[in-house]
């Protein structure tokens, strides 16, 4: 990168400006060497500081955008979205165990968590809810746990002691500094609507949940989790941002299919990868090939071994 370049990053900017200032002392010094031989050793070592201060400046201002980098690549902040799948109140039960599951991983990590919206059966069970979830870390490791899950148990109402398997589906959406999709106003429908649950005075009677569509491409999301509309239409934006943007690039990503083979994807909503047999005390990662036991842990937020191995086998390998 050239020093405009740092300039221009408001990050590193007052760094090149102090590089600049050196530059411009570089070339006095330099000067008044060539037009006075008796400033030659002076000079020298003049020159000699002046070069040292620049290394640790261009040093500072390389690692400052080293570290944006990574962190445009890996965000600290995620939505997290969970909905039920196949198997009615069970599938939605199971969503809410995957919720808890992940929430106490998050705990472990130091994380904070955010409920933005929820919806819930008769049951406890989770129909759908979406999180937010910030934290050093948190989109690198948790960006492969997208996709279906599925639970194989026999259900505390089954008398007959029939084994049923339901699903519920998870979805990771980074929330990034630069997007690649430019949101028309034009393009989005904006409703209002009363919160329910517990919130205090203003709940049933002002309207501000939000839920935004995308009329393009039918994408519609929802925020109740502040005091104001205003905020709720912030966040909601946040979100629909998101999921704009991973749409975008799981489309890139088909575009490059050919070229690139992921060992393990980024999985979309729709693409089962893994299995909770609750029975065999097994779980089943099906783009690893690989199983863990002991359930009752790993629902207590121990995932660790199983993101370890996604990200040691996640590297690419081009066809």
């Amino acid at each position: 990168m050239d020093i405009e370049s740092f300039k221009q990053n408001s990050k590193t900017s007052f760094l090149a400006d102090l590089y600049s200032k050196l530059e411009k002392e570089e070339a006095e010094v330099k000067k008044m060497a060539a037009t006075d031989p008796s400033f030659g050793m002076l000079a020298k070592d003049e020159i000699d500081s002046i070069l040292a201060q620049k290394e640790v400046l261009m040093s500072q201002m390389k690692e400052i955008v080293s570290k944006d980098a990574v962190e445009e690549e890996f965000p600290n902040e995620i939505i997290f979205e969970v909905r039920a799948g196949a198997g009615g109140d069970e599938a939605a039960l199971f969503a809410e165990k995957i919720a808890a599951m992940y929430r106490r991983y998050a705990d472990r990590r130091g994380w904070s968590v955010r409920v933005l919206e929820e919806s819930k059966n008769t049951l406890g069970g989770y129909k759908d809810a979406s999180f937010e979830i910030k934290g050093k870390g948190v989109y690198k490791d948790l960006r492969f746990e997208s996709g279906v899950h599925r639970i194989q148990r026999v259900p505390a109402t089954e008398k007959s002691g029939r084994v049923h398997t339901s699903t519920a589906s998870v979805a990771v959406l980074p929330i990034r500094k630069k997007t690649s999709v430019e949101i028309n106003p034009a393009d989005i429908e904006v409703e209002f609507s009363r919160s329910g649950g517990a919130g205090g005075q203003n709940v049933n009677k002002v309207e501000t949940a939000v839920r935004i569509i995308h009329k393009p491409t039918g994408v519609d999301v929802r925020c109740t989790s502040e005091r104001s509309q205003s905020a709720n239409r912030e966040k909601a934006m946040v979100i629909l941002q998101a999921k704009l943007d991973v749409l975008h690039e799981a489309k890139e990503a088909k575009k490059h299919s050919a070229e690139r083979k992921e060992l393990v994807g980024t999985a979309d909503r729709s693409e089962k990868i893994r299995t909770y047999n609750i029975l065999q005390d097994r779980i089943t990662d099906h783009r690893l090939k690989e199983s863990w036991h002991n359930i009752e842990a790993i629902f207590a937020g121990d995932l660790d071994q199983i993101i370890e191995s996604l990200q040691e086998k996640s590297v690419g390998t081009a066809e």
